[in-house]
């Protein structure tokens, strides 16, 4: 029998009004059904709306180490069900046992670490130019958060968006990916513990499932909701931004991309196939920091493809709850997407070098397995280098000297990641000063994530307006108020 799940709206657990549900199931064997979760109304989303409408001012009048205090004890019961959550998000997404458990315990790390933030983030006093003055500016939430998370690290990047939101005063509401809503419905219920235990109004977090267009949209138009915040594909994101801004609200879109590797004259070969290898087929490749362009120079190009290829061979592909090296696609409508991209590739001219195949036999049949996929003899203007694929995927082109590597690293309209692997301190220096990207990283995979630091992109990877993480990421959830106090 399978287990039907509520939405958890003004400090309850409910079922939709609409009476139909949706089935999850587990992409390494669809024959184990995670769960089912309620199919929300857009009046659905209402409810939850106005639930932490009703709320928002008491929230944000709470002090900030009560806020701190609610986050923490979140963070305990995350940390004492840490096994159960890894377990959950390898049945629902299809990650290994392995990167499920750190993306877990990064979730809980992210809510300690703004449970502390929470209670040095009011504001800062400043020097008047006058005497018998006191002038100095405060932090005030902006209202009712309205979030929109998706599937790919399905409690990770919930949780930079709620603590952050949470810890400045903002009420919230959240929609989960349809794909993967189950590990974060249950970091509701340790929400909904710790509400409990520390006194938090009902009505601060609501969670409700659902369709875009019917509980997404309905956080996009509802007057009562002051910030969105989305992650996702770009497609999507940009309809959010235009939709949301029309509303009047403040946006924050985090996009797709499609990030390169630089392989430089002085890098080591082993080392480089090492990090493109951990970029390109960690997680799947499904990462919006994932590695999809290898940029190599001359000299090293024939080696570091020998070198890549063995890397993609060794590697273990199985069902996420054996913890093999790399698991399944989260759905059949992705792996279709990675094995389209395989066609178009070899349709544009490129050679398959490795991989590119649905894997077939008694461990694969019924998931959504695909082979880690090398092209080679790419050019930099093919579909396959230009646009996201989104799955362990990755092209490899030459270059001869370092502007040509940098033009051909800036030659897309995405920008999140980008990374170079060198030996040559100055050239080092100069990707960092000429990638065009909001992330880059030196000797070191484009994915994986300190959670301390601002975190974003650019062009058309990012609504680039407000970083998300750090302190930064805070920043969005609150207006600023300048008091100038004459005495």
């Amino acid at each position: 029998m399978v287990d039907t799940y509520q939405n958890y709206v003004d400090g309850e657990w409910r079922d939709s009004e609409t009476g139909e549900t949706f089935e999850v199931t587990n992409p390494a064997d669809q024959s184990d059904v995670v769960g089912a979760f309620q199919r929300s109304s857009s009046a659905d989303a209402a409810g939850a709306i106005e639930a932490a409408a009703a709320v928002e001012d008491e929230w944000a009048e709470t002090p900030a180490t009560a806020r701190g205090t609610f986050l923490r004890e979140t963070a305990k019961r995350m940390d004492d069900r840490a096994e159960e959550l890894t377990e959950t998000l390898v049945r629902e997404e299809g990650k290994t046992r392995t990167e499920a458990a750190g993306e877990v315990q990064r979730a809980v790390d992210i809510f300690y670490y703004y449970a502390e933030r929470a209670k040095d983030y009011a504001g800062e006093r400043q020097e008047p130019s006058t005497t018998d003055q006191n002038l100095y500016y405060v932090r005030e939430p902006m209202g009712v958060a309205g979030l929109i998370v998706p599937w790919n690290y399905p409690i990770a990047i919930p949780s930079w968006k709620m603590a952050p939101a949470l810890a400045t005063g903002n009420t919230l509401v959240v929609k989960p990916s349809q794909d993967a809503p189950n590990v974060l419905r249950k970091v509701f219920e340790c929400l909904d513990a710790a509400a409990e235990e520390t006194g938090v109004p009902d009505g601060v977090v609501n969670f409700v499932a659902g369709g875009g267009e019917e509980v997404g949209g309905e956080i996009l138009d509802h007057d009562a909701v002051d910030t969105v915040s989305f992650t996702g594909s770009r497609q999507v994101g940009e309809m959010i931004y235009e939709q949301a801004t029309d509303s009047h609200k403040r946006v924050q879109t985090e996009l797709g991309s499609k990030n390169p590797t630089v392989v430089s004259a002085s890098a080591d070969v082993e080392e480089a196939a090492d990090v493109v290898a951990a970029g390109a087929f960690g997680v799947t490749g499904q990462a919006c920091t994932a590695t999809e362009r290898v940029v190599v120079h001359d000299s090293l190009y024939d080696d570091f493809v020998e070198a890549l290829v063995e890397r993609a061979e060794s590697l273990d592909v199985g069902p996420g709850l054996d913890d093999p090296d790399m698991g399944p696609h989260v759905s059949e409508s992705e792996l279709e997407s990675t094995l389209e991209y395989v066609e178009i590739g070899q349709d544009e001219g490129a050679t398959l070098e490795y991989g590119g195949e649905r894997l077939e036999g008694d461990d694969y049949d019924d998931g959504f397995f695909v082979s880690p996929t090398i092209f080679t003899d790419v050019e930099s203007d093919m579909r396959i280098m230009q646009e996201e694929v989104f799955g362990p995927f990755v092209g490899v082109t030459s270059y001869s000297d370092f502007d040509e590597a940098v033009e051909i690293v800036n030659d897309v309209e995405f920008g999140l990641a980008a990374g170079i692997v060198t030996q040559d301190h100055s050239e080092a220096n100069r990707f960092v000063d000429e990638a065009d990207f909001g992330v880059v990283k030196v000797n070191e995979a484009t994915t994986g994530l300190e959670l301390h630091v601002p975190f974003g992109g650019m062009n058309a990877s990012s609504s680039e307006t407000y970083r998300e993480q750090g302190e930064e990421g805070m920043d969005f959830f609150t207006i600023t108020k300048t008091v100038y106090d004459n005495y």
